[in-house]
């Protein structure tokens, strides 16, 4: 079972470790954007829905489902700033992880164990909305990717190499040392797009990322990470 798990500070989605390399075909090189790491940021912002807008948001549930080596997970995430609790569900048995800000584990039925002591600097940034969390001062410049002839902005920094869509600003994919996750579409709530279906790879495994449900300023209270 623990093979199968992919810790949800490292999702998103997605972001597991692997050096894993991109599977769409670059068309054409690397060249220079006269953009700013911010203003990529800005736009990636606006394109979520606004900056403000993302601010309001203290908390969310996100339910998920991912399928993995033949197999459905089901996933129900509740997030407030950077405490978190990730419950995943297959075959009977529960996987819970959880972080009160401080201090987080998980707890894998009934083997609990505590988060390493390397990740909690990192966990200590975390925000209800990711995109927030973007600091331009990471990244040196801009570059434009094309894949599949459409044209890419990208941030590079210590942690990997993330597009943002020119045409709509949104963030298509990652590339990073715990594996590649491409977002293949989005879905709004309250105005506010959040990934919706993802494709990831790491740790030699391929996932599949449904977002089918989440829930904006309800439902999430501090109880929740004791």
């Amino acid at each position: 079972m623990k093979k199968i798990i992919i810790p949800f500070f490292c999702a998103v989605l997605f972001t597991t470790t692997v050096n894993a390399q991109t599977k769409a075909a670059i068309t054409a090189p690397v060249a220079k954007s006269q953009l700013s790491p911010q203003q990529v940021i800005d736009s990636y912002l606006n394109a979520l829905g606004g900056k403000s807008k993302l601010e309001a948001v203290k908390t969310t549930i996100t339910e998920n489902t991912m399928s993995l080596q033949g197999m459905e997970i089901a996933m129900n995430t509740k997030k407030m700033g950077n405490k978190f609790k990730s419950v995943q569900s297959v075959m009977g048995q529960e996987v819970t992880q959880m972080f009160d800000g401080e201090k987080g584990y998980i707890n894998q039925m009934g083997n609990k164990s505590d988060f390493p002591a390397t990740a909690i600097p990192e966990l200590k940034k975390g925000k209800t909305i990711d995109a927030l969390g973007y600091d331009a001062a990471n990244f040196s410049g801009v570059t434009v990717e094309k894949i599949d002839g459409k044209d890419y902005n990208v941030l590079t920094s210590d942690k990997g190499k993330f597009y943002f869509d020119v045409a709509t600003g949104l963030l298509y994919k990652s590339n990073t040392e715990m594996g590649d996750a491409v977002i293949k579409s989005y879905l709004t709530v309250d105005g506010i797009k959040f990934p919706g279906d993802i494709d990831a790879e790491g740790n030699g495994q391929k996932v599949v990322i449904k977002t089918t449900k989440v829930t904006v300023n309800s439902g999430v209270t501090d109880a929740d990470f004791k």
